[in-house]
């Protein structure tokens, strides 16, 4: 099996920085406390750029882009140290190196990309001021515009209840998930393309509940809606790529779970790690052309007076009912995107079901299906949260006229799914519970 030898054969050994056993410890908490420096310091940048509106300049538009960079380039390599000096383990594998550098080389090329137009953008400033002000469409149009997110409610007695609420579920999110992806990469038995697609679906969820709910909660410190147009449809774009990428990867888990129980002698062979890679790809690519589609035709439109959205986030739907420009064409890509990326993942998640439930009843002892099905029962239940849930806002903003009671209940798919995800996945799972604590004991053991 030449790609079997690949992945469960072949490792990097990563030398670190120094191998003196007795540095470990304050190599440890030096990289966690410049990590988490990194993170908070940027993130920061970030939501004050995006909460300001004196700051929705290009200069400070390009210093957030950078700052997410920064974060993506830290989290790349960062975690991974942590872990290897954690667990004395310094050995990376084939796919996870093969992994780690296209990152890498993807936010550094980035970054660099980012400091050269930042230049551009002090030399138009400095150099051409007079062409600045009448060209920068982008300042013009997120002074001008501002749209008001009405939230969940308006009030003032609820509003420390809802920070304290949506703070509490962000935090469980972003550590539930992170702890996955740790569990993931320091465990070699998990080192499967089932938990790597896991670990990748668990970043997403970050991603996913991050684009909505630290402006929700930043709006409910400062006791202010107001978010630009800018900030807007960069939040709607950002809500796309990850929401549809959240439905592609579980249709590519729900084909990896066909391959490895329907055909488990070509298992190894078929989901090699060129082909793990290229589906997490190939989700991204298609996630981020369809949000650049949708934002594209959204830039063409004009707005009423009425900016109000009855919802927590810039949702594309209650964008496009704000517009006085006609909308048919924006209606029409909507329902083509979400007929073909909603009916064709689902129909092919219900093929791959109906083929392995057809397997699994050949299997003639108990323990053997029971087996089979821990794993498929945990996919099924976050597919059914996934698709009911959004189901199910749909369905309630079609049956009433009250867009507050359908943002609250978009609040299931948006925020409660992704929470949910690691539970549900770790619960029922005996090598995953494995992992987590073998992962926590090493923790609380180093400390």
């Amino acid at each position: 099996m030449k790609f079997k030898n690949h992945t469960d054969v072949l490792e990097f050994i990563l030398v670190g920085l120094m191998d003196d056993p007795e540095l470990q410890p304050f190599i440890f908490s030096l990289f966690l406390c410049m990590y988490m420096v990194t993170i908070l310091g940027n993130l920061l940048i970030i939501l004050a750029v995006s909460s300001d509106s004196h700051l929705h300049t290009p200069m400070y538009f390009f210093l957030s882009s950078l700052s997410f960079t920064d974060i993506c380039i830290s989290t790349t390599t960062i975690p991974k140290m942590l872990v290897n000096v954690q667990s004395q383990d310094y050995s990376i594998t084939y796919t996870g190196c093969l992994i780690q550098i296209p990152f890498s080389l993807t936010f550094i090329g980035l970054e660099n990309c980012l400091l050269a137009v930042m230049a551009y953008d002090r030399y138009v400033a400095i150099c051409q001021p007079l062409r600045t002000i009448n060209n920068m469409e982008l300042e013009n149009i997120s002074d001008t515009e501002k749209f008001i997110l009405l939230g969940l409610s308006d009030d003032p007695n609820l509003q420390p209840v809802l920070f304290g609420l949506f703070l509490s579920m962000y935090l469980v999110t972003v550590l539930g998930n992170l702890l996955i992806i740790l569990a993931v990469s320091s465990d070699s038995h998990l080192h499967t393309p089932m938990y790597f697609f896991l670990s990748n679906l668990s970043f997403v969820d970050i991603c996913l509940i991050s684009t909505t709910v630290p402006k929700m909660i930043v709006n409910l410190s400062l006791q202010s809606t107001v978010i630009a147009y800018v900030s807007c449809l960069t939040q709607m774009s950002l809500f796309i790529i990850f929401g549809y990428m959240d439905d592609m990867l579980l249709t590519v888990m729900a084909y990896d779970r066909f391959v490895a129980i329907c055909h488990p002698l070509r298992y190894n062979v078929i989901m090699n790690p060129q082909l793990c890679w290229l589906l997490v790809l190939l989700s991204f690519l298609i996630s981020a052309l369809v949000a650049l589609l949708h934002t594209s035709m959204a830039l063409r439109l004009s707005f009423c007076t009425n900016l109000e959205i009855p919802h927590f986030f810039c949702e594309l739907d209650h964008i496009l009912k704000l517009a006085c420009s006609n909308i048919l064409i924006n209606n029409i890509l909507v329902y083509l995107v979400a007929g073909l990326l909603g009916v064709v993942p689902l129909s092919g998640i219900f093929f791959s079901y109906t083929q392995i439930v057809s397997s699994v009843l050949k299997i003639p002892s108990p323990g053997g299906k029971y087996k089979t099905f821990s794993f498929c029962g945990s996919h099924l239940i976050v597919i059914s949260l996934y698709y009911g849930t959004g189901f199910g806002v749909y369905l309630s903003s079609a049956a009433t006229n009250s867009s507050r009671k359908s943002a609250i209940a978009s609040v299931m798919y948006t925020v409660v799914t992704p929470m949910m995800n690691p539970f549900i996945y770790s619960l029922r799972n005996k090598d995953m519970l494995r992992a987590l604590g073998k992962l926590i004991s090493r923790i609380t053991s180093f400390h």
